[in-house]
């Protein structure tokens, strides 16, 4: 029994570690079955503003009606990475087809050539993994694979367009057998999509779009 005991203090100290030490990693590093072990075992301090690097949006320029029209696909991303975090599948699948919705109404006709190409390259798929993600509420695991892809997607549209509010980026090195991920959240506060209430402050803010 005092072994037994002794290891799974290890291995806990160990995954603790390896979270913690984020901050310093490259966005390389996760390890998805041992964090299943993990709890909430993982306390973040949240960084100050001063120490998070802070994201101008590539065009300045970006009319009023084309950020209208994206702010929804923002909102609507949110919803789905609040919906993981909670690990409310059909939350996350409500919000997806709300996002699926959203990106059919941006207003391109206001973009310039280079916002249409950034656009163009994401939203395809963007729609793809919305698709995914609204219809698989009763698989979550699955659900949170296609967030992995929507998240790099909505993050490199907010580096370009600005998401309507300041956006967090942050990353968790752990999920994924160490491979890592990152997402989008409106709040400093660390609330993480991938594994839900086993490892809800697991992650560092990277830095933030504003």
């Amino acid at each position: 029994m005092k072994k037994n005991i002794i290891a799974a203090l290890a291995l806990s100290t160990v995954i603790f570690a390896a979270c913690n030490n984020s901050g310093t990693k490259s966005d390389d590093g996760h390890n998805h079955d041992s964090a299943a072990t993990a709890g909430e075992a993982m306390k973040h301090e949240t960084p100050s503003d001063e120490n998070v690097a802070e994201i101008k949006p590539q065009f300045a320029d970006v009319d009023g009606k084309v950020a209208a029209s994206l702010k929804p696909v923002f909102d609507h991303y949110i919803h789905v990475k609040n919906g993981l975090a909670a690990d409310n599948a059909s939350e996350a699948a409500a919000g997806a087809k709300a996002m699926d919705e959203a990106l059919a109404k941006v207003d391109k006709s206001a973009m310039t050539p280079d916002q249409q190409k950034l656009y163009t390259e994401n939203e395809e798929d963007l729609k793809e993994h919305a698709d995914h993600i609204s219809k698989n509420g009763g698989n979550i695991e699955h659900q949170r694979e296609h967030f992995v892809q929507m998240s790099e997607d909505v993050y490199a549209l907010a580096k370009g367009f600005g998401g309507g509010q300041a956006l967090y980026h942050d990353f968790c090195p752990m999920y994924d057998n160490n491979k890592g991920a990152m997402w989008l959240s409106e709040s400093k506060e660390i609330k993480n999509p991938y594994f839900g209430d086993k490892m809800l402050t697991c992650g560092t803010i990277k830095e933030v779009i504003k």
